[in-house]
């Protein structure tokens, strides 16, 4: 998926607050579809889509270094958050962003979700933690116009980056004014302070293949 297509809005305060999801105006003529029916193409399709606006865009595959990673967290997740009123989820459930009255979905990689708001079966809209696995495609995208839209969310405590090319885990935190912290010694550990949760470094990449030279 790339957030770059995405067409200018009529609404200058709306391209203001926009500006950074990386719009350009040569997608402007791009049909526009409702969110019904984005979300009735979604349920029943078997590629997965990004809507950002009236616009979707399709996303690309994942490495197997991205699905170990994402795994490693989701049993670890799964596993502390049992018996209390959180899930997680991975990969295949939304988030649903308003940005500038335009409505945005997202699927990150995972996603923690504690609030009782959220009974929609395709979607949380009050997650607490979202967790993206970056790849050099997807990083500026995931630090640049995710960092914007998931930070307006009024429940998000931590936004995490890992990147799937390196041992490096990066946590935006509200309680620290969504600053980075990163963590890249082997002996530094993902501190989730609002899930009560913890992980080793070694532990999210366990078995993750290196990248390629």
């Amino acid at each position: 998926m790339l957030a770059e297509d995405f067409g200018l809005l009529s609404a200058l305060v709306k391209l203001d607050v926009l500006d950074n999801f990386g719009i350009v105006q040569a997608a402007q003529k791009a049909p526009s579809i409702s969110v019904a029916d984005y979300l009735a193409g979604e349920s029943q399709g078997e590629i997965r889509h990004e809507y950002i606006g009236g616009l979707v865009y399709a996303m690309a595959g994942a490495s197997s270094e991205h699905n170990i990673i994402c795994l490693n967290l989701a049993f670890a997740l799964r596993s502390h958050l049992r018996g209390t009123p959180c899930q997680v989820f991975m990969v295949d459930l939304k988030a649903r962003l308003s940005i500038a009255g335009e409505d945005v979905f997202y699927y990150p990689d995972l996603m923690a979700a504690c609030d009782p708001r959220d009974t929609d079966h395709y979607f949380r809209k009050f997650p607490k933690v979202l967790i993206e696995v970056s790849s050099p495609e997807t990083e500026r995208i995931h630090r640049r116009e995710k960092f914007s839209g998931y930070t307006r969310l009024e429940t998000l405590e931590e936004y995490i980056l890992v990147s799937q090319e390196r041992m490096e885990v990066t946590v935006f935190r509200k309680a620290n004014n969504w600053l980075p912290e990163i963590a890249n010694r082997r002996d530094d550990r993902l501190r989730v302070p609002s899930l009560e949760f913890s992980l080793s470094l070694p532990a999210i990449y366990e078995n993750a293949p290196p990248p390629p030279k």
